[in-house]
């Protein structure tokens, strides 16, 4: 079957589900959606994944973590900023998704997810709250920056997971402001198993991207040489915290 004929029959499927009474009921209604997205998106994916390899967001080499474990990949997507073109496309994809998955609003993560979540609010016309990292002790002293109701449904925007601890820490104040949070959603998933705690935590995660992509796409394209790619993967498999 043609991959054109295979899209169409899981877009299908992704827009049939939801509107069953029992089946949208089910949980394998996202894992539709999911591989329908990848697949529908797959090529665009891929260019970007360049376009974040050149502007300097993904790095191979020796890099040492917070943990102190020495890593052949770094990924930081702060310097997003100083790229608005290339910020403006990846607001674009996760704004995509984020209208995929429904939500009332999105949650940037402090610091790296803000102006991500800025970009996708814009992209998408979804409006956006942030988490502080602390309250003011003057003037209102909120916890939470923007308007909201009581049981909005937010999904939280961030660059990249490793452990996932840092989306849980954020994620405890929007829940104790009243607001409903089931779903993560970030570029870059480096599938150390990030996704399997916050799921033990009642959390799905969303990525616009898994790192085994990204290594395959910089190895067609002949920005990383394979023996690059299988470092990186083996390192991958050794240093998991689920």
């Amino acid at each position: 079957m043609e991959k054109s004929r295979i899209i169409d029959i899981l877009i299908w499927v992704d827009m049939a589900i939801p509107s069953h009474p029992v089946w949208s009921k089910l949980a394998f209604n996202k894992g539709w959606q999911s591989v329908a997205w990848q697949l529908k998106n797959g090529g665009r994916m891929n260019e970007l994944y360049e376009k974040l390899f050149d502007a300097g967001c993904i790095k191979f080499g020796e890099f040492k973590l917070k943990s102190g474990i020495i890593s052949p990949v770094y990924c930081d997507f702060r310097g997003l900023v100083s790229h608005p073109a290339l910020l403006k496309e990846v607001g674009e994809a996760l704004a995509a998704r984020a209208k995929q998955i429904g939500c009332d609003r999105i949650a940037g993560i402090p610091y790296a997810g803000l102006p991500l979540g800025v970009a996708t609010s814009m992209a998408g016309d979804i409006p956006m709250i942030y988490p502080r990292k602390e309250a003011k002790d003057y003037g209102t002293k909120k916890l939470i920056e923007g308007t909201f109701c009581d049981e909005d449904k937010v999904l939280v925007i961030d660059d990249i997971i490793t452990d996932g601890a840092s989306k849980i820490e954020a994620i405890a104040p929007l829940k104790d402001a009243g607001l409903v949070v089931s779903d993560v959603l970030i570029i870059l998933d480096r599938e150390q198993g990030g996704d399997k705690i916050l799921a033990n935590a009642g959390y799905k995660l969303h990525s616009l991207g898994k790192l085994s992509e990204v290594l395959d796409a910089l190895v067609v394209s002949g920005k990383v040489e394979p023996a690059m790619r299988e470092k990186v993967s083996e390192f991958i498999k050794a240093n998991q915290f689920s």
